[in-house]
């Protein structure tokens, strides 16, 4: 747990290298310019102003969250940005400016602005007035002493969120009540101290997703059911869970504590035999059965206990999925408020007589269209044979008006062929048809191309 001494004693070394930027130990110039005291006002010189808290603001909070931390002091951070022996002599302009835009706030003003109860049972009453009545009334609210702890905002929610899941994911989460001690205990590695531990409780508190209460001298710890709803007062049934809760762990230690001490009873009665001491022997296995008859009725009763929290915990089950029908039915309801059987069925009625309408359309269309373009099939038929017995008769010659030829022979290039070159391909036209037409007989002037 936290205590002045031991948070006194925690290492507040830089950031790791590789961590800062690169003009770190790269720009002696741009670094003495960012290690200067800012001016006294940032309408003198607003570049080199903007310029500085540009830099020093993102780092602060970037060095914060890598350390895991939420609660800073301007004496840790001067400590942390050291370089060559030199201080930022701007860190306190800084996180004024900080505190103004709302990005920190003041631990004591953070702790006071959630809810006095937490001060009635002991929580910040060590946190909240040193600071609260001393150092900032004396020294004014524009000033930030070195000391004075300061909360990042949003790293404080990340921490708040981060235990929450924490929880959920834990055995704890299976009734919403749990000892303020257990759940220190499972945020030992996300909380690093007890302050921490108990700010990450007011945020949540703050968000209405944990309330506290005292029962019986220990402080307890209510937790919503749901990452989006709102936790709701302690009442009698969570106070009554929670006691049999406290009561099974409570037999349970017991009846492992019993168990040993059967064994060691089982143990001297062995040794007594071997040692020969039979009458110590006997008190030894007499003492054992006492223990296992005790084990046995602590038995009995934790299973009475865990029965009737088995059937706690299956209640709830059934009235979270009794709420969650009766949320169905509702929204059912409301989605089929317009909707009937005759509006349904007139709706199909609709829509078939649209389909049958468009069919017609569509029928219409194209009887129109091919009406208008009917041929006679008998004379089609003709046409076709005289076709074909046209292409049984010999070609007729297409040159055989002498303008059409001039105009031909006149568009058309003339190919450069040789009498010679005729001369074969005619032979091997006669050869290839048996002769018909002799090679010499062939007169040589319709071979000629036209000139």
């Amino acid at each position: 747990m936290w205590s002045p001494e031991r948070e006194a004693q925690a290492p507040t070394g830089g950031d790791p290298a590789g961590l800062l930027p690169p003009e770190w130990e790269e720009d002696e110039e741009r670094m003495s310019f960012l290690f200067s005291a800012f001016k006294r006002s940032r309408e003198v010189n607003s570049t080199d102003w903007d310029s500085k808290m540009g830099f020093w603001a993102p780092l602060v909070l970037s060095h914060s969250r890598r350390q895991g931390v939420v609660r800073l002091r301007l004496r840790d951070l001067q400590e942390a940005f050291q370089r060559k022996g030199s201080v930022p002599l701007g860190l306190a302009t800084v996180l004024q400016d900080l505190l103004r835009r709302g990005e920190l706030q003041r631990e004591s003003d953070f702790m006071a602005s959630v809810d006095s109860s937490w001060i009635s049972w002991g929580v910040g009453v060590f946190l909240l007035k040193p600071l609260k009545w001393t150092l900032s009334n004396m020294l004014g609210d524009h000033k930030v002493p070195a000391e004075e702890v300061l909360v990042a905002v949003e790293l404080l929610k990340e921490k708040a969120e981060e235990v929450y899941r924490l929880y959920q994911n834990s055995p704890l989460s299976s009734h919403p009540v749990v000892a303020l001690s257990e759940l220190s205990t499972l945020c030992a590695n996300s909380c690093p101290d007890e302050r921490t531990f108990y700010l990450v409780l007011l945020q949540l508190q703050k968000e209405k997703r944990v309330t506290v209460l005292e029962q019986n001298g220990e402080k307890i710890v209510k937790f919503a059911r749901g990452p989006h709803a709102k936790v709701s007062p302690v009442n009698d049934v969570d106070v009554g869970v929670y006691q049999l809760m406290q009561s099974e762990q409570l037999l349970s230690r017991k009846v492992e504590s019993l168990s040993q001490e059967s064994e060691r009873c089982k143990e001297e009665a062995r040794r007594a035999c071997r040692a020969g001491k039979k009458q110590l022997a006997l008190r030894s296995l007499k003492a054992k059965q006492r223990t296992e008859k005790r084990i046995e009725a602590l038995h009995a009763k934790l299973d009475t206990v865990q029965g009737i929290l088995d059937r706690i915990y299956a209640s709830q089950t059934d009235q979270m999925v009794f709420n969650a029908y009766q949320a169905g039915v509702g929204a059912l309801k409301l989605s089929m408020k317009d909707v009937t059987v005759e509006k349904a069925e007139s709706l199909v009625d609709q829509i078939q007589e649209l389909c049958d309408t468009q069919d017609e359309v569509s029928q219409t269309l194209a009887g129109g269209v091919t009406n208008g373009l009917d041929f006679d099939s008998e004379e089609l038929e003709k046409e076709l044979d005289i076709l074909l017995q046209d292409t049984t008769k010999e070609p007729l010659d297409l040159l055989t008006n002498p303008q059409e030829t001039t105009l031909y022979t006149n568009s058309v290039p003339k190919p450069r062929i040789l009498d010679a070159e005729l001369e074969a391909e005619l032979e091997k036209l006669s050869l290839s048809e048996g002769g018909l037409i002799p090679s010499s007989k062939s007169p040589k002037r319709q071979l000629e191309p036209t000139l």
